[in-house]
């Protein structure tokens, strides 16, 4: 890797929403992070970042994890080191799921979800979900890395209707 391209290096991934009315039940919300390795980059994860985990080498943390939206700020907060990756994994995918609980929710029917991406104090990418809000779960970006080792950010928001397991087992597949 030469010094005029270094890519993308450490990011900060957050993703907030309101409490459910009451009387219903809660909107939790999960980012998820899936670690592919550079010979099948499109293949099954070799590992996945979500509540309750981290990454086995420490380089991606769920920093945050709200079960219900109450608080202040962002809700859920992920880091992702990728400049310490190793370099056997080619490409990360994020992703947002709902955890259906008691009742089928949808990212339309969450008040005020909203996802950002930056790195340091730049801006990569926000959201709303505006374009997916009939989805129960999103891929929301991806990073893959170059042939010189650095890290492309590729934004990009995909809904899917699929339940927590099978998104997290099928979010990183090519897109058709």
């Amino acid at each position: 890797m030469n010094g005029l391209g270094k890519g993308i290096r450490k990011v900060e991934v957050s993703l907030r929403w309101d409490p459910s009315p009451a009387g219903e039940s809660p909107a939790d919300l999960d980012l998820v992070a899936g670690v592919y390795p550079a010979s099948d980059p499109h293949g099954d994860a070799a590992y996945l970042v979500h509540f309750d985990s981290r990454s086995p080498d420490g380089t991606i943390t769920l920093n945050r994890d709200s079960k219900d939206g109450i608080g202040f700020g962002w809700d859920e907060v992920m880091t992702l080191e990728l400049d310490r990756l190793d370099a056997r994994y080619g490409r990360v995918v994020l992703g947002v799921v709902i955890q259906q609980r008691s009742s089928d929710k949808t990212l339309g029917s969450v008040a005020n979800v909203g996802l950002r991406i930056r790195e340091g104090y730049t801006v990569l990418a926000e959201d709303d979900f505006g374009g997916v809000l009939g989805a129960t779960a999103a891929t929301v970006a991806e990073f893959v890395r170059d042939e010189t080792g650095a890290w492309d950010f590729r934004p990009g928001v995909h809904g899917s209707d699929a339940d927590p397991a099978t998104f997290t087992r099928t979010m990183g597949a090519a897109r058709r």
